[in-house]
């Protein structure tokens, strides 16, 4: 995944925590925006609760793969931060595939198709 789609600044992330627009889930919560944009953007959140910074890592890397994965039916203009819960350590990657997708059905941030 280009790093031309991640929220970087930390000024752009707490615009989208100040928006208030959130779908939640046991594991997950995902914070959004809308913005006009050429790229959606994105970024995750872990907090050190969650576990050593391997599983942290491992993580992170598991949810960029499913955005990557469903980058096509993203919308253009969302920004959107992924809060990932301590909870969600124990699931499988095909677990967190079903998280991840439900909720940015339901956040309409992905296209359902």
């Amino acid at each position: 995944m280009k790093k031309a789609f991640r929220l970087k600044k930390k000024s752009e992330i707490d615009a989208v925590f100040q928006q208030r627009q959130a779908v939640k889930s046991e594991f997950f919560s995902i914070y959004f925006t809308n913005k006009e944009q050429e790229l959606f953007k994105y970024a995750l959140s872990i907090g050190r609760k969650y576990g050593t910074a391997v599983q942290r890592n491992l993580m992170k890397r598991r949810i960029r793969m499913i955005v990557q994965q469903n980058q096509e039916m993203i919308k253009k203009s969302m920004q959107f931060v992924i809060v990932i819960h301590p909870k969600s350590s124990g699931l499988s990657f095909k677990k967190i595939n079903e998280h991840i997708v439900r909720l940015l059905k339901k956040s309409n941030i992905m296209e359902i198709k």
